[in-house]
């Protein structure tokens, strides 16, 4: 079985060994039993490195020529073949019906707490309790964990093999799901040096990118899709045959040693350092932390970094770490006294979709957009929901005036997933709605470009493909002009005051401050926002022009190639196929647009304004960073993301936003995350804000 969860491409970097087997001795071979212990072991160190430490070392390739050569050989001596073998994780009979399993010790649910005074409420709960027990003085450290929106199970293992594998249930009765589990490739078959029992618990689920990837296969397949990445993780792993269950992809995050006969800790956090030893996968943003103010401040910070996670989150746990203290403290019904979730709000809901309206995007593309019935999705009220493009409507098979679920993770812009599934069994649902035969802003025909997803407004002097350029122009990463929002631009334009971008730079404080929302002050403000826009670099000016395939990071490689638009403007096809991204499609496509009146008018007086057009600095090949492969994590104390990536670009390095054996650096900020930890396991040099200046600062 191929690993699943990655591309079909080699993801692997070493070799590993592969030799057949005859089952004896001959020509000096082991013999099978020999072999069959080696590649188990090989199997094992593989599926670890890939699974739990995301750190492969050989490719797809190699890794099932060894899982063939295993499974041959089990084939020819069927003694050979034992419960935890790497080939046992998927192929066994589908089972009639989940049986019903005791837990050796009940799953505990845990109390909610949604704020400040009420986490510093529980902690004087427990103070109290403990007084009451004797311990007048209690020591308090506290682990804080990520709660995992999945399915919480249990693993059971003799001697060191999986023997079952068990959903919570009601907390004390579960079902069997051992047939599932073993499809899972980060969940060990065997642990060595296990004691004689083992339990471990933990929360499997499927990361976002997963989720996306499997419903999108469902919809095209006329399948009901899922309504969150919850849902398919525990209807995944209730599937009688392991066979359906292993073509979705899967993972685990561990937090917990149950019953157990043999090993010993005084802390929980002792435990998970156990777990994370032995093969297991504990998230590496766990924390122990000392205070309560501290234990505040990082469930707020996952809250805040909620959005960012590949993996979805509905809360923080937090646990007493010393586990003479939990015993203390006991249970309240099924509640630990020593644990508690602080509880994020819901980033998923169901609601109406009221109606499907229709935007101009700054190239012309008309991109729909749902009008919902008011409802709060992860602490906010949402109205509006995007819906990508018509063939996404299609395949989504979204209707107006039915319900539908709603997705809001983090900061990002509302979508709609899909109808709720009460309402695709319906057979009197409404016609899916289509793009308008007219431009909603300029009522000129629209068209449809052959293989293009989006419905067009031919008109390039529509007024809404103009405030969409304004708006594009003035956006953070491109000139980033600070008080200008989508309101602002819709007002200067409402009041023919600006109509192209370099309208901008000739707005004076007398006509600012004669519009609703604007007194000196804010005028003075802005248009000093305006002022300093001019230093932008060159790779920003280009990416703020608009022109279509032209994204950040096309900008930063066209500019660093030709240094000057006015050797950019001269360039032919081919000179600009050759730059990092482009190919020759993309290349005609930035000629002709290059080459239209208004884009050489616009540049003009653009440069005339004062914006840079010229790259700085020298050439990258001849910079201090040159060839050298970089990765940021965390937040810098003065430089944003963006302007740090510029820095190392100009010269001369890349930034990639994964760290591997061939980053040069890690450049860490304040709370960083895993990418600090794989730094360090792989000992990548990590550089701090200071360390970064002084790399670009050498000559």
């Amino acid at each position: 079985m191929t690993p699943r969860g990655k591309s079909d491409t080699a993801r692997r970097s070493a070799t590993a060994p592969g030799r057949a087997s005859n089952g004896g001795a001959a020509d000096g071979a082991p013999p099978a039993a020999e072999r069959a212990r080696e590649l188990r072991e090989l199997l094992e160190h593989h599926a670890h490195r890939y699974y739990v430490l995301d750190d492969p070392e050989i490719g797809d390739e190699q890794y099932d020529q060894l899982l063939d050569e295993l499974r041959e050989l089990e084939r020819r001596h069927p003694e050979l073949a034992s419960a935890d073998s790497p080939t046992q994780r998927v192929g066994g009979e589908p089972v009639g019906r989940l049986e019903k399993v005791t837990h050796p010790e009940p799953m505990l649910s845990l109390g909610n707490v949604r704020s400040e005074q009420e986490l510093r409420a529980w902690v004087e709960r427990m103070r109290n309790h403990l007084a009451r027990e004797g311990v007048s003085e209690p020591d308090f450290s506290f682990v804080v964990e990520p709660k995992i929106d999945g399915l919480a199970i249990s693993l059971i293992y003799r001697d060191g093999t999986l023997e079952r594998g068990a959903t919570r249930g009601n907390g004390e009765i579960g079902e069997d799901v051992t047939h599932n589990l073993r499809t899972i490739g980060a969940i060990p078959l065997h642990v060595s040096g296990a004691p004689p029992l083992l339990e471990v618990r933990g929360e499997v689920y499927m990361s976002l990118r997963d989720f996306t990837a499997l419903n999108e296969r469902r919809a095209e397949a006329g399948q009901s899709t899922f309504m969150n990445p919850r849902n398919s993780a525990a209807g995944t792993i209730r599937q009688l045959d392991p066979a359906d269950a292993a073509k979705r992809p899967l993972s685990i995050w561990c937090y917990q040693v149950g019953v157990t006969d043999g090993l010993s800790f005084t802390t929980h956090s002792q435990a998970l350092d156990w777990l994370r030893e032995h093969g297991f996968r504990v998230n590496s943003g766990i924390k122990l932390l000392g205070s309560e103010d501290e234990v505040i401040a990082q469930c707020q910070e996952w809250e805040a970094r909620r959005g960012e996670l590949d993996f979805e989150i509905d809360g923080a746990v937090v646990k007493v770490d010393d586990l003479e203290l939990q015993r203390r403290l006991g249970s309240v019904g099924r509640d630990p006294r020593w644990a508690v979730a602080w509880k994020f709000p819901p980033t998923t809901a169901v609601t109406r979709l009221e109606k499907v309206m229709w935007n101009v995007g700054k190239f012309g593309d008309l991109r729909p957009f749902a009008v919902l019935a008011p409802v709060a999705v992860a602490g906010v009220t949402i109205k509006l929901a995007t819906l990508h493009n018509e063939e996404d409507i299609v395949r989504k098979d979204i209707r107006a005036g039915e319900d539908v679920i709603v997705v809001r993770a983090g900061d990002v812009i509302p979508q709609v997933v899909s109808p709720a599934p009460h309402v695709v069994e319906r057979k009197d649902r409404p016609p899916l709605p289509g793009p308008p035969q007219r431009c909603p802003f300029c009522d000129t025909p629209t068209i449809k470009p052959e293989g293009s997803v989006f419905t067009k407004c031919p008109n390039p002097v529509c007024p809404g493909r103009a405030w969409q350029l304004l708006k594009h122009f003035v956006s953070r990463g491109a000139m980033d002009i600070d008080g200008l929002g989508e309101k602002q631009v819709a007002l200067l334009q409402d009041h023919q005051l600006v109509r192209t971008a370099g309208d901008f730079y000739r707005l004076a404080e007398e006509q600012l401050v004669a519009l609703d929302g604007f007194g000196e002050l804010s005028a003075r403000s802005l248009l000093a926002a305006i002022e300093a826009s001019k230093e932008r670099p060159f790779a920003r000016v280009l990416f703020a022009l608009g022109i279509e395939e032209v994204g950040e990071v096309t900008g930063r490689n066209l500019a660093q190639r030709f240094r000057d638009v006015d050797i950019l403007l001269a360039a032919p096809p081919e000179e600009i196929a050759e730059t990092p991204g482009v190919g020759e499609k993309m290349a005609r496509s930035i000629r002709a647009q290059l080459d239209q009146e208004s884009m050489r008018e616009l540049i003009e007086d653009l440069r005339r304004q004062g914006l840079r057009f010229h790259e700085e600095g020298a050439p990258p090949s001849e910079g201090p960073l040159a060839g050298r492969t970089l990765v940021l994590t965390g937040s810098l104390p003065q430089w944003s993301r963006e302007t740090a990536t510029e820095r190392i670009m100009a010269a001369g390095g890349r930034v990639t936003g994964s760290v591997s054996k061939k980053t040069d650096y890690v450049v860490a900020g304040e709370t960083p995350g895993a990418k600090l930890e794989k730094a360090e396991r792989l000992g990548v040099p990590v550089l701090d804000e200071a360390g970064l200046r002084r790399l670009l600062d050498q000559r």
